[in-house]
């Protein structure tokens, strides 16, 4: 849930900034099936049916990520996207190497509140991860407890860099905005 929140702050961000959120629809993006999909697919192991094949739920997230993978690099040409693209190779790599499963810090899962629930978690604690320090290690308290990586700050950089350079108003509008009328002398 506090990922949903941040991309909201993310976005609402762009007016107060004096952006225009229009501008997002001169995106053009390609394979643009592929983000939703992948999307789709996660809710589905982790909130509609966590139970059920660990094996078949691990690959399935790995596949989320080959899915996200395809989005981004058909669409590396947009500002912030290749931000974004380093923080889903980092998430993919900790999420590969551990077998299907982010690696949570037990420390952060604590501070932030959490608890592991039955079924498949898409981040949990692991009794012997591989890279540990790519996982979810940033503990993030309060309503709505979560933890975080370090991919998904960098995704978050990079969705910032991403609307507030496409949304951004052009220097013309900006001067024009700006500009104090004269009056004839």
């Amino acid at each position: 849930m506090i990922l949903i929140v941040l991309a909201a702050v993310c976005v609402l961000s762009v007016p107060l900034t004096g952006g225009r959120l229009r501008r997002l629809a001169t995106l053009r993006l390609r394979w643009v099936w592929t983000a939703p999909a992948a999307l789709a697919l996660q809710v589905v192991i982790v909130t509609i049916a966590p139970n059920g094949s660990p094996a078949l739920h691990h690959a399935v997230h790995i596949g989320t990520y080959v899915l996200l993978g395809i989005f981004l690099w058909a669409n590396l040409r947009l500002p912030g996207a290749a931000v974004i693209a380093g923080g889903a190779v980092l998430n993919a790599v900790a999420i590969v190497v551990n077998g299907g499963v982010m690696p949570a810090w037990e420390t952060a899962q604590r501070i932030a509140g959490l608890t592991e629930g039955s079924g498949f978690n898409n981040s949990a604690h692991l009794a012997h991860p591989l890279l540990v320090w790519l996982g979810d290690v940033i503990p993030v308290p309060g309503p709505l407890p979560n933890v975080l990586s370090v991919g998904d700050v960098l995704i978050f950089a990079g969705m910032l860099v991403l609307l507030h350079r496409t949304c951004r108003a052009d220097a013309a509008e900006t001067s024009a905005r700006s500009a104090v009328p004269t009056q004839p002398a």
